[in-house]
């Protein structure tokens, strides 16, 4: 069996290959294509848009080594079978599970590396390729503005400094609304612009913003003589920021991840904190309503006789319970929001390995799958890979949006495709060798063998 185990794998590493370097060929040119001009159009040196392609490749092959292995797997099956090379070893009493049991450990290796790859490699990769793509956004804010935020734009070298809030950004003709600049490009004095409306665009050499606002006003305070107080209207103004984006300036330093940017230690860290802080509002909110609930029997037993009272005074209730009220609604509102980032983490430390046990789940569903259609050849390969590709995919998106918004439990919604596609699979893979049974076990290596040898030689 040792023969024709070896004889296996080199029949799947062909395929496996072209499937690979083609599919993540085909995801890297489209992100070739949207983002090539915009980072050509800056000047940027070539070696900066290299590393920016290579870090983009970990995320890519996350995606598509799953999707090599089951083309690997559907179409060398195919081909044997539709040579008879599955007829042949049935009539020699093979068991063809015994058969796929080296892909099986094969599988378990490459899962096991996906494991390692996405729980350290992957976020790292994601890490500096954001940071890459923020300090080249610098170069120009037309690529990371973003709206109801505060961006900040540097000018002048770096000397310069504005801060821009849009409540509504539209990148296609770069038009802005509800605008707010805070320029601090002079220092001593402060300048605050609020505009209906504006546009942005580079002049010609691509160096200066020139931002063109529409319908507002201009505070201008000089924070050394606080009684020069200015405003100005305006129903035009165009502000020119010189020397934005003349130069790729590298940010050091660790800087914020998130969630796909956190490696599993990472992910683990942030659940416990989370956890504990969920526990802590829980406990705080208690304390709140407990001593809420104290004011309200220690102000109703101040009252000497209800009787003698006004009734409309004794049903008001003291003045703290308003105040307990607000507090309880944002305790509840602070818990919802930690409920809901526990179960992100989750979801990104569940769909890490869910992703890459995914080859394993492949070769169980795709060896018995391909060995039942022989003659179907090439479509049938690719009909069948797009197939399972879409339906474990959409499957995964759809149960991470299901987990964020609380429906399933993150683990639940994250293995659920693996599990969907593994049932059917174990149960094709345990029909594999039903009918292999045959009391010609005594020959059975040697047929084998000479198959084998028959395979060669037409090869060469």
């Amino acid at each position: 069996m040792k023969v024709f185990t070896r004889y296996l794998l080199r029949a799947h590493i062909g395929p496996f290959l072209f499937a690979f370097v083609a599919l993540t060929g085909v995801i890297l040119i489209n992100t070739l294509a949207r983002q090539l001009a915009e980072l050509a159009g800056k000047g940027l040196p070539m070696d900066v848009i290299l590393h920016f392609f290579v870090l983009s490749l970990p995320s890519n092959i996350a995606l598509t080594l799953p999707m090599a292995v089951l083309v690997a797997v559907l179409y060398t099956f195919s081909q044997l079978a539709s040579e008879n090379e599955i007829s042949a070893l049935r009539a020699s009493g093979i068991d063809l599970r015994r058969m796929v049991a080296p892909l099986v450990v094969a599988a378990m290796l490459v899962a096991g590396g996906m494991s390692w790859f996405n729980s350290f490699v992957l976020p790292e990769s994601n890490h500096e390729w954001k940071q890459l793509m923020v300090d080249i956004g610098r170069t120009s804010p037309l690529l990371t503005l973003r709206e109801q935020s505060v961006n900040e734009i540097r000018a002048d070298g770096g000397r310069a400094k504005y801060y821009l809030q849009a409540t509504r950004i539209d990148p296609p003709t770069n038009r802005l609304w509800d605008v707010v600049i805070y320029d601090r490009s002079q220092g001593g004095i402060g300048r605050t612009i609020y505009a209906d409306s504006g546009r942005m665009n580079f002049n010609p050499a691509q160096t200066d913003l020139l931002l063109t606002l529409y319908d507002g006003h201009i505070n201008e305070i000089n924070f050394n003589q606080l009684q020069e107080f200015q405003q100005l209207g305006f129903g035009e103004q165009v502000i020119r920021m010189e020397g934005v984006g003349t130069e790729l300036e590298r940010q050091e330093g660790a800087g914020y991840r998130s969630d796909r940017e956190m490696t599993v230690p990472m992910l683990n860290e942030r659940v416990a904190q989370l956890r504990d802080r969920h526990r802590n509002i829980r406990e705080e909110a208690a304390r709140d309503a407990l001593a809420d609930v104290e004011a309200r029997l220690a102000g109703r037993a101040a009252i000497p006789d209800p009787d003698a009272v006004d009734r409309d005074e004794v049903a008001d209730p003291p003045p703290s319970a308003e105040r307990t009220a607000r507090l309880l609604r944002s305790h509840e509102s602070r818990l919802n929001s930690t409920e809901r980032q526990i179960r992100q983490y989750r979801v990104e430390v569940h769909k890490k390995f869910a992703i890459a046990t995914a080859p394993l789940v492949f070769v169980l569903l795709g060896a018995p799958l391909a060995i039942r259609f022989p003659g179907g050849g090439v479509g049938v390969v690719i009909a069948a890979s797009l197939g399972v590709f879409a339906l474990y995919y959409v499957g995964l998106i759809g149960g991470e949006t299901l987990a964020a918004e609380g429906y399933l439990d993150p683990a639940v919604s994250m293995w659920a495709m693996n599990v969907l596609l593994l049932v059917p699979g174990i149960w094709l893979f345990s029909r594999m060798g039903r009918e292999t049974h045959t009391a010609r076990s005594g020959s059975r290596l040697g047929t084998l063998l000479e198959l084998v040898r028959r395979r060669r030689k037409d090869g060469e």
